[in-house]
């Protein structure tokens, strides 16, 4: 695929530019809470401004159901561009409306236009191609050239991602192109010893990211809330601890594969418990075989933090994907920091796999530059280690 640097040698002096960028932001209300996105896409965004471009950039931000919601707005996010990039970010109150047009036409040499939430418009996200065509090719009117750096929508087959590279000349952003060269590194020849530390919510979420590394890695480290599945598929009881009953038979195979190819599978040892999901409720540490039948486990416990840990430093290349217990109860953060510190502290070439491993690292005030690479996309980053062709990527390779 061309990249961005391909397009800055051939000059974008006076050009007009549709940038699609990832700037789905967490908001508390009208406030960002975490701009690691915004931050992401920024040097992509003031290397065309700086070489004289007229830069419109385009996002979405959260699930508005193909109309405008005021609670979906990205008028913050063109704020917050504004200071990070230090230039003044224009802002259209629509997306292919007359006020993103009289703003489009008003670009001067080296202005950037943020257009509004592309998903207030329903041929954004549409399964019928013939709509999502049409707004694809109003988009593009906003451009003489198009930049993907959206790794985190890359695996979505949308206008703005997917139809507007059939339209206008298409380029890499420089952050689309750092996520492949990482990724690629994790699915070729990895260095090893190779570790893999898989966490969150559910196993179901994890399957296929299973099933397509675990001929590759050394070791295979599983927390967070899939763990109790993995351990209810060895016959542990988890009490009212997260369990995907339908998922306790693959599990079991995957334990019998990964001994069939002298992969360690390796599950926690312990577990903090409380009475009930919340805050506030009183932790207790109990070792996996002792799980109470009316506690729920919510992060793994001090000795498989250290056991973690203890994997992480010994290794060479080392993902890790999901929050290893609920990082945002204070009582329940350290299996996360203890993991995401290993990883800091190694000499491993480190890779958080985005989404809440990434917010994990900056809730934990944890050092970015600590890691080797912080992935902007959770989805997209899991998909691309799946083995799976992502749309948007294959349309900047056409």
């Amino acid at each position: 695929m061309k990249t961005l640097d391909e397009l800055l040698k051939e000059g974008v002096n006076g050009r007009r530019v549709l940038v699609r960028a990832d700037l789905n932001v967490p908001l508390d209300g009208k406030n960002i809470t975490d701009d690691g996105r915004i931050r992401a896409v920024a040097p992509t965004v003031k290397a065309l401004a700086e070489a004289g471009a007229r830069v419109v950039v385009c996002s979405h931000l959260g699930r508005p159901k193909g109309e405008p919601d005021p609670a979906f707005s990205l008028a913050p996010v063109a704020a917050r561009l504004g200071e990070i990039l230090g230039r003044e970010v224009a802002f259209a109150t629509d997306t292919v409306g007359e006020d993103a047009e009289n703003k489009a036409v008003a670009q001067e040499d080296g202005n950037v236009l943020l257009l509004e939430n592309l998903r207030f418009n329903k041929g954004e996200t549409s399964k019928d191609d013939t709509e999502r065509a049409e707004f694809a090719g109003q988009l593009a009117a906003f451009g003489d050239v198009y930049v993907d750096d959206a790794f985190g929508a890359v695996h979505r087959k949308h206008a703005s991602v997917y139809d507007v590279a059939k339209v206008l000349p298409h380029y890499a952003g420089w952050l689309i192109a750092k996520e492949v060269e990482v990724l690629s590194k994790l699915t070729g020849a990895p260095e090893h010893p190779y570790v893999v530390v898989l966490g969150g919510a559910k196993v179901s979420d994890k399957l296929a990211v299973i099933d397509n590394l675990l001929d590759k890695v050394d070791t295979l480290v599983v927390g967070g809330g899939m763990m109790f599945t993995f351990l209810a598929a060895q016959g542990f009881e988890v009490g009212s601890s997260l369990l995907e009953k339908d998922q306790i038979e693959v599990c079991k195979s995957y334990l019998g594969r990964a001994a069939e190819l002298g992969v360690e599978l390796l599950l926690p040892v312990d577990t903090v418990t409380a009475a009930e999901f919340a805050a506030d409720a009183e932790p207790l540490t109990v070792p996996v075989s002792g799980i109470p039948t009316d506690r729920m486990g919510l992060d793994i416990g001090p000795e498989s933090a250290k056991l973690f840990a203890e994997r992480i430093a010994g290794a060479k290349t080392v993902f890790w994907n999901g929050p290893m217990g609920v990082f945002e109860f204070p009582d329940y953060a350290a299996g996360t920091r203890t993991v995401a510190q290993a990883l800091v502290e190694s000499d491993a070439y480190s890779v958080v796999g985005g989404g809440d491993s990434a917010a994990a690292v900056r809730t934990l005030g944890l050092p970015e530059d600590g890691f080797s690479h912080i992935s902007t996309g959770g989805g997209a980053s899991l998909e691309y280690l799946e083995g799976k062709a992502l749309p948007g990527l294959e349309a900047l390779e056409n």
